[in-house]
């Protein structure tokens, strides 16, 4: 199965989405990300830049036990319930498909996420 993610960030943000990709990188051989985009918030009223990243990767796990190690990774970099009310996002992993499966319509049409998953087909194609 193939699956595609979001990862973003807006507290200590550099620290955090390197983190994520080591992470990932250790869990899922192969995995591709895009480059890292710097976005305003989307419906928050702080402040704070947040650093976004689209991935994809292979894995013949289940989708409900690729989605357990995502949140791991978020509870890692120290996500705690409430911290998003308080407009707070350490980091944010969240799966947006799996093969023709689409968790997250809402985020797959935002415009990072379009260019991420432009840049990731780019790559692929190049790597045929």
């Amino acid at each position: 199965m193939v699956y595609t993610i979001g990862i973003g960030s807006n507290e200590q943000r550099k620290e955090n989405m390197a983190l994520a990709r080591k992470r990932l990188a250790e869990l899922f051989p192969g995995i591709c990300f895009s480059e890292e985009e710097e976005t305003k918030p989307l419906f928050f009223h702080r402040p704070a830049l947040f650093s976004n990243q689209v991935a994809r990767f292979a894995s013949k796990e289940q989708a409900s036990d690729v989605i357990s190690r995502l949140k791991a990774i978020e509870r890692e970099a120290g996500r705690v319930p409430g911290e998003k009310e308080a407009e707070i996002v350490r980091l944010d992993i969240d799966l947006l498909s799996c093969d023709d499966i689409v968790y997250k319509p809402e985020d797959l049409v935002r415009d990072y996420v379009v260019r991420g998953l432009e840049q990731l087909s780019s790559e692929a194609l190049s790597k045929e």
